[in-house]
């Protein structure tokens, strides 16, 4: 499993090209994610290209080049991280237009959002939307079978086997936040109420080999 925002970030840049030429960059996004009909930079990708960084990232999506097919996946969420989903509506809230991205943070003001997303003039780029658009913040979780990490894993933690917890928290209904592969201080204190709530001896948020054997019991 790898960072959906790392992912995301490392395609800024990507632009769609002028003129009768397509930019095959684009058109791999599509290819990859199973859109093999989508042989142009014209379509509308936004969609695609999320489908594609969760595709790489091994989080559930849609499969679905709409934008607000993104409603219907994942669980919605109030208080979103980085590195959540976000869906807006285009036009109005009642059309069937929207668009889809990676959520980074508020202006301090609350009044915008700053989206990594891809069809955001033309590219792969950061860009801010009013945050009256906003139709849904969406978190993800691992599109197989969840793997129970390898300890030890404590605060300060990072990595993969890191992800890995995070996802498993977030599916027992303990939210830590994003999945970013970051052992903060969130996930420890979600850790520690997992352990508590599972009357374990150690309840300090440090993920060893009996948090680990407790998840395989679950799992």
């Amino acid at each position: 499993m790898q960072n959906i925002l790392k992912i995301a970030a490392g395609q800024i840049g990507v632009q769609e090209l002028t003129g009768e030429e397509h930019n095959p960059v684009i058109v791999k996004y599509a290819h990859e994610s199973g859109f093999t009909e989508v042989n142009d930079d014209e379509t509308a990708w936004c969609s695609i290209f999320i489908n594609w960084c969760c595709e790489q990232a091994g989080l559930q999506r849609t499969q679905k080049m709409n934008a607000r097919s993104w409603l219907y996946v994942g669980k919605t969420i109030t208080n979103p991280y980085a590195g959540d989903i976000v869906v807006l509506w285009r036009e109005s809230p009642s059309s069937w237009k929207g668009h889809v991205g990676i959520f980074l943070g508020f202006t301090k003001d609350r009044n915008q959002i700053f989206v990594l997303g891809g069809n955001q003039k033309n590219s792969v780029s950061i860009q801010a939307y009013d945050a009256s658009q906003i139709l849904a913040f969406k978190r993800l979780t691992a599109s197989k079978g969840l793997e129970v990490p390898e300890p030890m894993l404590t605060l300060g933690s990072r990595g993969n086997e890191v992800m890995k917890l995070q996802v498993i928290l977030i599916d027992l209904g303990y939210d830590c936040g994003a999945v970013d592969g970051i052992f903060g201080l969130r996930t420890k204190e979600n850790l520690s109420a997992f352990q508590t709530a599972e009357n374990m001896k150690d309840k300090n948020g440090v993920y060893d080999e009996n948090t680990k054997k407790k998840f395989q019991s679950i799992y």
